[in-house]
């Protein structure tokens, strides 16, 4: 039950609200003043508030301004018997949901109530959905090379100053960018990556700068580049070492100006954006083959920032592979796996030569290809799909092709009843077939589970 605190000083309203709340299986809470709804606040769980703009002593703009100090997410519905379009402005821009005119209509005010739960709920399924996705940006280690990233990043990031990140293909670059861009004042405004090798070279000015209509041949219409888009928060340039000259130009021109010109248009256009870039490249080296300009490496150099690969900072595996297996596990809703020390050990002594990128898809293979609950690292070569001897016998045995295409379907739903421990439910749901379906199978090929029956 949803519990709505009512802030009103006229005795008739509060009885009346409360007959039309409680009608609809709400709880109420009253205060007869804005001291005592505050104080119901700092006690009481509430859910929503219903507060009277005209009270005596604190009215309820002001209390707006104290719940809003203390709960950004809480929802308030202002209601007045006196309002004007002057409080219900300042009211919304305080963070009021909504403003209602005494006499109160039932209906609406019960709509307004259930739409304004709504919201919040939404707000805190976002919340946690967020907070979820941080978690799987979080940056984890705590060997000294790492250490010494983090620190940077908390220096950096409250600043203007733009940042080349540097680093091998999977070091978590853009991870880095991310972080600096999530701990920044900018963190309100957008965030907008371009992948610069992603992006044929006559097109990387248009994807940048936007375009004219009629510009060239197919730009049928207007379009805003990303340096538009990113005005007011950050603008993450990957791989800016496989950027042509010419877009280096004009990339430079915006950084030293602030100004923009679309491609086939005439009119510069202020921005205001923090740059980070990144790059797998040695610039210097590039600079002097003549594939980057030395100026524009200036001016992006202000922070540089090298990200260590894997094999430098082979003590944070341990870490990293327990974050892995337990995000492999949550997503794909499989039971909670573990993996033995001497895993991690064979984990550790391997050079990953793609990094933690390589490390993370690797535990996703081994979670999900492992049949028990203890993650088999030996399946680390395994083709996917099967164990290698699965493989080797399904093939190298002779026959017709129905005999081979029943061998290998023995041999997935044998693998898929071990990875869901047997459970026919979870099996058959996982193979989109029906569970009597899945039994005539299991009997037609002796599917069994050594010395049980399987579990339903």
């Amino acid at each position: 039950m949803k519990t709505v605190l009512v802030v009103d000083d006229e005795k008739s309203v509060r009885d009346s609200l409360k007959m039309i709340l409680e009608y609809d299986h709400f709880g109420v809470e009253f205060a007869e003043n804005g001291e005592s709804a505050l104080k119901t606040l700092a006690s009481v769980p509430i859910d929503l508030v219903l507060l009277d703009v005209k009270m005596a002593g604190m009215d309820g703009i002001e209390v707006l301004q104290r719940i809003r100090e203390k709960n950004t997410d809480l929802p308030v519905v202002m209601i007045s018997g006196h309002g004007s379009i002057e409080t219900a402005v300042e009211a919304t821009k305080l963070g009021a949901f909504d403003f209602l005119s005494k006499p109160l209509d039932r209906d609406k005010l019960l709509v307004t109530v259930r739409n304004a739960l709504q919201q919040a709920k939404l707000s805190e399924e976002y919340r946690k959905l967020q907070e979820s996705v941080e978690g799987r940006l979080q940056i984890l280690g705590e060997g000294d090379n790492i250490k010494q990233v983090l620190e940077v990043i908390d220096r950096v990031a409250p600043t203007e100053a733009r940042v080349l990140i540097t680093g091998e293909n999977g070091t978590g670059k853009e991870l880095v960018a991310r972080a600096i861009y999530r701990k920044s004042k900018r963190s309100p405004r957008p965030f907008v990556e371009v992948n610069c090798a992603a992006i044929p070279s006559e097109l990387i000015e248009s994807e940048l700068f936007g375009h004219e209509k009629g510009s060239f041949t197919g730009a049928t219409t207007q379009r805003i580049g990303k340096f538009e888009q990113a005005d007011g928060g950050t603008l993450f340039l990957d791989e800016i070492g496989d950027m042509s000259l010419q877009a280096q130009a004009k990339v430079l021109r915006a950084l030293e100006e602030g100004k923009i010109e679309r491609v086939g248009g005439n009119k510069l256009i202020d921005v205001d954006v923090r740059v980070i870039a990144a790059t797998n490249k040695n610039l210097e080296e590039e600079i002097r083959r003549g594939n980057f300009r030395n100026d524009l490496y200036h001016r992006l150099n202000v922070i540089p920032l090298h990200i260590p690969p894997l094999r430098e900072r082979r003590e944070d595996i341990p870490i990293l592979v327990k974050s892995f297996v337990e995000e492999v596990c949550s997503r794909n809703g499989l039971a909670r796996k573990t993996i033995t020390d001497d895993g991690i050990q064979d984990l550790r002594k391997r050079d990953w030569p793609g990094n933690v990128r390589e490390l993370r898809n690797a535990v996703e293979r081994l979670v999900i290809l492992s049949p028990g609950m203890t993650i088999d690292v030996s399946l680390f070569e395994a083709p996917a799909g099967f164990g290698k001897n699965a493989s080797d016998d399904i093939l190298n045995v002779g026959g017709t092709f129905q005999e081979f295409k029943e061998r290998a379907e023995a041999a997935f739903i044998k693998r898929q009843l071990e990875l869901h421990r047997w459970n026919i439910s979870k099996t058959a749901e996982a193979l989109d077939i029906q569970r009597s379906h899945l039994y005539t199978k299991m009997k037609r090929y002796g599917l069994m589970k050594e010395g049980e029956r399987g579990e339903e």
